[in-house]
């Protein structure tokens, strides 16, 4: 196979190992559950933000060092930059889902679906086999959403149980 048409597949392969890191990365926080959130949070942070990718690339880039030191200031400080809005970001989604729950999956659902519905484009994004595709993935997004609603439910519905009377889960809480 050569290298282009082995590219997709990579690129398939690499997704697919991004969302299980993703997915997994709150593995850990159980085994600390009597810490408070901002406290495994910060551990957390200072694991994947700053000693996991150094150690990474420490060891796959040679001369990590080297390249840092010849490194443009300027390209240094837009990386740390931006890398503080990416920060800002994540946490603010965090928030988000929090708050908005599944409905940002809606959201994007159909966030996807009404621009092409709404300038007549929908017809021919039907016709092509990528326009299948991408109404799988929304039928597959939103399929997903529906199973976490139903196991959200069952959750709450067990864990209403063993809450007291008048008790209230406070998300600033460990």
């Amino acid at each position: 196979m050569d290298a282009i048409a082995a590219a997709p597949a990579l690129g398939v392969l690499l997704h697919a190992l991004g969302g299980l890191a993703a997915g997994s990365f709150y593995a850990p926080c159980k085994k600390v559950k009597s810490w408070a959130w901002e406290s495994y949070w910060l551990a957390l942070g200072l694991f994947a933000w700053i000693v996991v990718p150094l150690g990474m690339a420490g060891w796959l880039i040679p001369q990590f060092g080297e390249v840092l030191r010849t490194a443009p200031p300027g390209s240094l400080g837009l990386s740390f930059f931006f890398g503080v809005l990416w920060g800002i970001g994540a946490i603010t989604f965090g928030l988000s889902v929090r708050y908005l729950g599944m409905s940002l999956g809606f959201c994007a659902a159909f966030g996807t679906l009404i621009p092409p519905l709404a300038d007549g484009s929908f017809f021919e994004i039907i016709r092509t086999s990528s326009g299948w595709i991408t109404l799988g993935g929304i039928a597959l997004c939103l399929g997903g959403i529906a199973v976490c609603g139903k196991a959200g439910a069952i959750r709450e519905a067990a864990m209403a149980q063993d809450r007291p009377a008048g008790s209230e889960l406070n998300f600033f809480r460990g």
